[in-house]
């Protein structure tokens, strides 16, 4: 339109454009999301669990929070949202360390890494008022581990009625709030003031 602004849309044709094509028409809509062939494809995954210089855990410490999502930093673990989340606020608690098992960890680790996932669920109680958690690890690619080559665990945070139409019959999550925007949110809500002598780190950086 003239003299309007710009909506970040002028390149999009005013009409929709048909597909020449085979095919039967059904009732469903389609959201393409070529970004997704990403993460189908696997890129960014290590070979193996041996190889950590192609391994997105072990390379996100090495950026900055902003860039790196990461919302806390550990002695021996950090805390970084997901790039695809269930659910918005969906974190990953990780080693630096590149291992595969949890059976791998040491002691200082899996205090570590426990106490992270404690600080999560109150960093996301107070950040977003989160309802309840799904909490755990994939263990092996055959146990649906997307990077199995380092171990990670999954903080979800629920509400009730998050599972609706969207995710449970269009198969697409809705998400209210940028990456960015909700690991500041986290971040500024990270639980710090724990006792120093209880031997798990909670320092980390913005």
């Amino acid at each position: 339109m003239s003299g309007a602004a710009s909506d970040g849309y002028d390149s999009l044709p005013a009409e929709a454009v048909l597909q020449d094509g085979v095919g039967s028409p059904d009732g469903f809509q389609r959201l393409w999301m070529p970004h997704r062939m990403a993460y189908i494809k696997g890129e960014g995954k290590p070979a193996s669990a041996a190889d950590a210089s192609e391994c997105p855990f072990c390379r996100i410490p090495t950026l900055s929070d902003a860039d790196g999502l990461i919302v806390a930093r550990g002695i021996l673990v950090y805390t970084v949202l997901n790039l695809y989340p269930y659910n918005g606020g969906h974190v990953l608690v990780c080693p630096y360390r590149h291992v595969a098992d949890y059976t791998e960890l040491d002691g200082p680790e899996t205090a570590e890494l426990a106490d992270h996932v404690k600080r999560s669920m109150t960093a996301l109680r107070a950040a977003s008022g989160a309802q309840g958690f799904n909490i755990g690890m994939n263990m092996g690619g055959v146990a649906g581990a997307g990077i199995a080559a380092h171990l990670h665990q999954h903080v979800v945070p629920r509400w009730g009625g998050d599972s609706n139409f969207m995710p449970v019959v269009g198969h697409t999550k809705v998400l209210p709030q940028l990456l960015a925007d909700t690991r500041k949110l986290l971040a500024d809500a990270w639980p710090t003031a724990r006792a120093a002598d209880d031997g798990v780190g909670g320092a980390r950086t913005t």
